[in-house]
């Protein structure tokens, strides 16, 4: 008996060996073919261009083709199912962003947890939104919009690309934080809504810098802040909110994320590979001329960054009461 026991000991304890050698192989020869990168928006968004910032980097150091994948739908909850069921070896990779943060608690019959499901793995970067006014309005800084904001409650049209997006939730924060009732009229998306601010339709908009910065450097637009919480290199002249509403900050960020279980060594071996590709001055200037920022750091940083995230809006989605459309 004692004999059988020794021998069952001996067999557990090669077995889990065998397994732990056989994880510590896979990832140490990682990765072994084509890495994708599943986008949830549609190719030219804001979403997309992040994953293809990185995708060369990473498709020279890792030794691999590291193809970038769109999987537009479901507000891109398509894409992070798809993601959450893929194998955990490194081989699918999610370019998650803020948006998933805010579906967290937007959607509440997810049949997958975005925190738990996906593991974090690197930040990338962050892009602010700028609040810009058109030359109609009579307000040239955020004292002077919040002045005017006060005097005519719910007067001002503030235009917004979507329900439950990073735009519509930085709005409604500001609004929480500043204390001022605005008219949110919302759009199909950021074009609309930007041709409309243009025309004097609308007032005012929460805008990534990207998409309005032509604008902005032309005179048609003017900026009275970055939502950012520090200037943004694309606009240094343009205080920060926090400026003026201390604590605000707003916009949109993207990242990498990967299937949970996926091995910790590979997890670490992306990780440095995109660390090293924001340090890139290559990169460093594309970004720059996106109005983004870097965000290197460990995952475990990214991990903590992601759950506050999630937090911030849980809190914003229900003391405004925002459902999905």
């Amino acid at each position: 008996m004692k004999l059988a026991r020794r021998e069952f000991l001996r067999f557990s304890a090669g077995a889990v060996a065998l397994s732990l050698s056989a994880r510590l192989a896979r990832a140490q020869t990682y990765p072994t073919g084509p890495v994708r990168i599943v986008v949830g928006f549609p190719a030219g968004g804001a979403v997309d261009i992040a994953a293809r910032v990185i995708s060369p980097w990473l498709s020279e150091k890792l030794g691999q083709p590291v193809i970038v994948e769109n999987h537009p739908g479901e507000s891109g909850n398509l894409a992070t199912r798809a993601v959450v069921n893929a194998p955990p070896d490194g081989s699918t990779l999610l370019l998650c962003g803020v948006v998933n943060t805010i579906n967290t608690t937007l959607f509440q019959s997810l049949d997958f947890n975005f925190t738990r499901d996906i593991a974090p793995v690197a930040g990338i970067s962050r892009v602010p939104l700028v609040v810009e006014v058109h030359p109609s309005v009579a307000a040239r800084t955020v004292p002077e919009f919040l002045a005017l904001a006060k005097a005519n409650p719910g007067q001002l049209k503030v235009a917004y690309a979507g329900r439950g997006t990073p735009q519509h939730l930085g709005i409604e924060l500001f609004k929480m934080m500043a204390g001022v009732d605005l008219m949110l009229v919302p759009y199909l998306g950021s074009a609309p809504a930007l041709a409309d601010l243009l025309n004097g339709q609308v007032q005012a908009m929460f805008d990534p810098i990207p998409s309005s910065i032509a604008h902005i450097r032309s005179g048609k637009l003017i900026p009275l802040a970055v939502t950012s919480p520090a200037r943004s290199e694309a606009l240094p002249n343009v205080p920060t909110m926090n400026d003026f509403v201390p604590g605000y900050e707003a916009g949109s960020w993207y990242g990498i994320g990967a299937p949970r279980d996926t091995p910790d060594s590979v997890i670490a071996r992306i990780n440095t590979e995109v660390n090293a590709g924001l340090g890139d001055p290559k990169i460093k200037a594309r970004l720059a001329e996106l109005g983004a920022t870097a965000i290197p750091g460990t995952s475990a940083e990214f991990g903590r960054f992601i759950a506050s995230e999630t937090e911030r809006f849980m809190r914003v989605i229900r003391a405004a009461k925002i459902t999905p459309e």
